[in-house]
């Protein structure tokens, strides 16, 4: 028996004896429909109708929902509008097959493949788009495991909750129920207009009200797939982390989860600056309507072909959009007014190597010239911070702002949220994952932590962190660090903490140095240097001009 195997057995086991101890009569009888007390026999009862899942192909003991709706499907008249409740229905719905993917560019017009669209089992793409996943260990409903809801990346543009790399099977295994979710995307996810504020006070964002409305399935169904709501956990990478970070911030999504993982992106995004102002988002929407479309009308706009809209409307991502966002974020965290969960964040050490496939590299000249750009008023302390002097320093230092840029962010997240007094925790991904000899090596890219978190190493990735599937499926040493990191994440969604179980001791923000970072990394994970002062005090000087000073932050 292999040691994956031999934990699934082990996991399997536990679970087994806990439900044997909690099972509960089955729900009352509902149109004639009585369901099992056991998860993986069905149906299973929620608040829609029954549902009745199949056993994942991938782990033994774990039950896979697929296709789960959660909301009604937004076109026609709902295009734009805030989710509005599922429908119910009669009989069981047999939770097999996965929900269409929000509209969004397949390949050849996304290049390389898209992982939600164009895999060989990958769902169709339509506006109906409203659906979610389960992946649960629980043998009865009263197991009351804790709960991990995954938001997808994708720059705000692409992605699906039944993408291959995201799959629950082997997370689950470690005692967890998965959720994974469809949320709209581009122009038909975030979307602002005069019309929609004019009846409704707020416009965009319509995404961030996916998600709300998939969490707030969760509180009132998970309970019968053996979740626990009071232990959820929203976990995201980058679109999906910055979706993530905002709901951390957003009233409308109190009392949803308890705790939040962010991935490489905060609410400001992947860089520091302000959130786009809804009247902002507005214009650009009215500008691009009356040159692609020839009107501003909304009821013409929701008349065009869903793909239309999506290739012809610009999606502006978050915004402040007057309700779920109802001013900036960075100074709702600032003033200490976000939700007070505990948050486990951090980022990868080279987020930014993949910018250096695009265009030549840089030189000692562009980077010179360029300091300006990036600096604004702080040249001295970039030169500082980055001193370069030949070509070749050029070319490998320009990929690296973005990525300190964003782990600078993410230690402010966390010790933000510390300063409430609850549990934060700020990780650094250092691990370098084999690439395949004919793919550039990206060493810890963005993206590339991924695998490890779902300790689903054989699935094929997301762009653009692309690691060997073959040189790490089945690997031990990779196979064995993707257990440390996914245990990590299990037990924070358990606990608050994602100490235990004799992995490496993770100090908490508030216990760190200031040039110090739980650093993640399959040759030995721990506390090591962070970025360095000089890049510190950089960061913290470009945050007070471009955020703290027009916003009004003390």
């Amino acid at each position: 028996m292999t040691g994956k195997l031999l934990k699934f057995a082990l996991a399997a086991a536990t679970l087994a004896g806990v439900s044997a101890c909690t099972s509960a009569p089955p729900p009352a009888n509902v149109s004639g429909i009585m369901p099992s007390p056991y998860i993986a026999e069905g149906p299973v009862r929620t608040e829609n109708g029954f549902l009745r899942g199949v056993a994942s192909d991938q782990a033994p003991g774990i039950t896979v929902f697929k296709g789960i709706p959660f909301a009604a499907p937004p076109v026609g008249d709902l295009r734009w509008e805030m989710p509005q409740p599922a429908a119910d229905w009669d009989g069981v719905l047999e939770a097999n097959t996965w929900g269409d993917s929000c509209v969004q560019n397949p390949a050849p017009q996304r290049f390389p493949v898209n992982s939600a669209t164009d895999m060989s089992d990958s769902p169709g793409i339509s506006e109906d788009c409203l659906y979610l996943n389960v992946w649960t260990p629980a043998t009865t409903a009263n197991t009351r495991l804790p709960v991990m809801v995954w938001l997808y990346g994708g720059a705000y543009n692409e992605g699906g909750g039944s993408s291959p790399f995201s799959h629950g099977d082997f997370l689950a295994r470690q005692g967890v129920v998965v959720v994974t979710f469809n949320y709209r995307v581009g122009s038909l996810g975030f979307f602002a207009h005069p019309e929609l504020t004019a009846e409704h006070g707020a416009s965009g964002n319509q995404a961030l009200g996916d998600s709300i409305a998939a969490l707030q399935w969760v509180q009132d169904n998970i309970t019968a797939f053996g979740g626990d709501p009071s232990r959820v956990t929203i976990f995201g990478e980058s679109a999906g982390s910055a979706m993530n970070a905002a709901l951390v911030g957003a009233p409308p999504a109190e009392g949803l989860f308890a705790r939040a993982i962010a991935q490489s992106g905060t609410f400001q995004g992947l860089n520091i600056g302000t959130m786009v102002p809804r009247e902002t988002a507005q214009q650009r929407t009215l500008t691009a309507a009356q040159e692609n479309f020839g009107t501003t009308s909304l009821a013409e706009l929701r008349a065009l072909p869903a793909e239309e809209v999506h290739a012809n409307l610009p999606g502006q991502g978050m915004i402040i959009d007057g309700h779920i966002i109802p001013e900036d974020l960075a100074k709702v965290f600032a003033e200490g007014r976000q939700l007070p969960v505990d948050v486990l964040v951090g980022s990868n050490e080279d987020e930014g190597s993949f910018t250096g496939i695009f265009g030549p590299p840089a030189t000692l000249e562009s980077w010179n010239q360029g300091a300006g750009f990036r600096w604004g008023d702080h040249v001295e302390l970039g030169q500082a911070a980055y001193p370069v002097s030949t070509d070749a320093e050029a070319a490998v230092t320009a990929t690296q702002p973005f990525g300190d840029n964003m782990t600078w962010l993410m230690r402010q997240y966390a010790e933000q949220q510390a300063a409430l007094g609850v549990n934060a925790y700020h990780y650094y991904f250092r691990h370098d994952p084999p690439y395949d000899p004919d793919r550039g090596d990206l060493g810890a890219a963005h993206t590339g932590e991924i695998p490890y978190v779902f300790d689903n190493l054989c699935a094929p990735r997301t762009f653009p962190g692309g690691s060997s599937v073959e040189l790490m499926c089945g690997n031990p040493e990779e196979e064995a660090f993707a257990d440390q990191v996914s245990r990590y994440w299990v037990n924070f969604a358990a606990t608050g903490n994602p100490n235990g179980g004799g992995l490496p001791n993770w100090p908490s923000v508030d216990e760190l140095g200031p040039n110090e970072v739980m650093v993640l990394d399959g040759d030995g994970s721990g506390v090591s240097e962070w970025i360095g002062p000089l890049k510190a005090e950089l960061y913290a000087a470009i945050y007070q001009d471009r955020v703290a000073t027009p916003l009004g932050i003390e």
